[in-house]
């Protein structure tokens, strides 16, 4: 947090403040929005506890989603591709359009 100064004297301000922090050993963390999931692979994750609320803060790779693990098991299971990657590629090329798809796989 402050260049130069002993982390161990850090907790012990932080402590004597009232505030808490902990790392938390996160694989992975998925934000829902409604254009999609923004997930955050290898993540660090620090959970800060102060005055009773608590706040994460979230650092790693992003990559955004513009469709869900159910939108790929529809689109597998319409489609008739078992191929995961291809079925992510035909959605990302649709911009998510599930029915659309679905026929760019079956060559419609």
């Amino acid at each position: 947090m402050f260049p130069g100064m002993n982390p161990q004297k850090m907790q012990q301000l932080l402590k004597q403040a009232g505030i808490k922090m902990d790392d938390i050993p996160a694989k992975k963390v998925i934000i829902k929005t409604d254009s999609g999931d923004i997930i955050i692979e290898n993540p660090h994750v620090t959970k800060t506890t102060m005055k009773g609320q608590i706040a994460f803060q979230v650092l790693g790779n992003v990559k955004e989603q513009s469709f869900s693990d159910d939108d790929i098991k529809l689109v597998i299971e319409q489609s008739g591709i078992k191929d995961e990657e291809r079925v992510k590629k035909a959605l990302q090329e649709t911009n998510g359009d599930i029915v659309e798809a679905i026929m760019k796989l079956k060559g419609n």
